[in-house]
């Protein structure tokens, strides 16, 4: 972890507590480990913001019997190959599939997408999940 510095912070009595709550939620050990974890969330979202390299998810539930879905969702992965690393495909119900379609590359490339396999006609549900490569995190 390096050299770790101590520093200190002058916060609202309620926000505080509130912050301790979410901490104990979330099952840190203390309140340090809570800070670096926000402190590097915003981190890869200035990432994201200044267009660097992401990796992500972006995950789908649709009704496979929609009319060619299948056939639309396989060809946007193929047209962007380059984006798409791996998919993961699993049978839900008697109708409904789940799709994690796994993907890295700049932002602005990445989120248009994602965008069209989200609002591809028959998708009943999707979501862009970013995050960073770590590879500019400490």
């Amino acid at each position: 972890m390096g050299n770790v510095v101590r520093f200190s912070a002058s916060l609202d009595a309620d926000l505080l507590e509130q912050f301790e709550e979410a901490t104990r939620r979330r099952g840190y050990s203390n309140r340090s480990e809570a800070l670096r974890d926000l402190i590097r969330d915003s981190l890869v979202r200035e990432e994201w913001d200044g267009n660097q390299e992401i990796v992500g998810t972006v995950t789908l539930v649709y009704d496979h019997h929609v009319r060619e879905l299948s056939d639309r969702l396989t060809h946007l992965q193929h047209d962007h190959h380059d984006v798409i690393l791996s998919a993961l495909h699993v049978h839900l119900d008697h109708d409904n599939c789940l799709e994690v379609i796994a993907v890295q590359g700049r932002a602005s490339v990445v989120q248009p997408i994602a965008d069209a396999l989200v609002g591809t006609r028959g998708v009943k549900h999707g979501r862009l999940t970013a995050t960073t490569t770590g590879k500019r995190l400490k």
